[in-house]
């Protein structure tokens, strides 16, 4: 048998081919399997007896050690179970879901948001990530840059909707997460995300598209006033995202 004989009899180019099908097929059952850790089984909008599951099944549960030496089992084993005040705007299954109460408040569409741990997020040495810029040693603004503090917030509707009273900053990354706000109306001081914040030094004036004014004072409050956790992180960038659409009916319609 002379060199490269082996060659003569199988088809190498097929053989690579073949595996490769094989590799990719259990790849995608792999990948599929493991991404319905989370949220899965489905539930049915026909009957609350039909669980939608699919092939492959939903995989056993598997316990993630995290740094606080706490464990988190995916599948969670516990369901989400918050009312969604909605309705259906159409009777077929499948339609989709419209608001019935506050959107922005009850967290429909864009303002929706995920039931995470109510703690703070931590640094690595086990601090609190976001706190108040009164709390946080060592940290102060940038000359460079325009100080928030004392601005004026103006609102979608162009009424003033607080002045900042506070920053809130990052001590990871470090940067401003977010603007404490006194609001005009209700005499609450609430967080204005800074992604929905526009600070113009020259004028000394923030604004906001995403809310009116009148809408500040049902911002998502913290429990503590120097402290905010995972979960309240999420309820109130959803209700500034919600604003988008629900802040204003005239924003529910389609523009053409």
């Amino acid at each position: 048998m002379g060199y490269g004989a082996f060659t003569h009899y199988i088809d190498i180019a097929q053989v690579a081919l073949y595996g490769f099908w094989v590799f990719f097929a259990g790849l995608i059952y792999y990948l599929r399997r493991e991404d319905k850790r989370e949220g899965y089984p489905l539930e049915s909008e026909r009957s609350g007896n039909i669980r939608v599951q699919g092939f492959p099944a939903v995989p056993p549960p598997k316990t993630f050690r995290l740094r606080d030496g706490k464990t988190y089992q995916a599948p969670p084993g516990r369901e989400d179970r918050r009312a969604i005040k909605s309705s259906a705007v159409a009777s077929y299954p499948g339609a989709p879901l419209g608001p019935s109460g506050n959107p922005m408040q009850d967290g429909i569409g864009p303002a929706s948001y995920v039931e995470r741990e109510n703690v703070p997020d931590l640094t690595a040495e086990g601090e609190d990530k976001i706190v108040p810029l009164r709390v946080a040693a060592g940290f102060s603004v940038a000359k460079e840059d325009p100080d928030p503090r004392g601005m004026e917030v103006i609102a979608a509707d162009g009424k003033l909707g607080g002045t900042v009273r506070e920053l809130w900053i990052d001590r990871s990354e470090p940067q401003i997460r977010y603007l404490e706000v006194a609001a005009a109306s209700g005499g609450r001081n609430v967080l204005l995300p800074i992604n929905f914040a526009r600070i113009n030094g020259r004028r000394r004036q923030v604004t906001v598209r995403s809310i009116n004014a009148a809408q500040f004072a049902a911002v998502p409050g913290t429990q503590r006033s120097d402290q905010i956790t995972l979960r309240e992180e999420d309820q109130i960038s959803g209700y500034f995202a919600g604003g988008y659409l629900y802040a204003d009916p005239r924003r529910l319609e389609p523009l053409i």
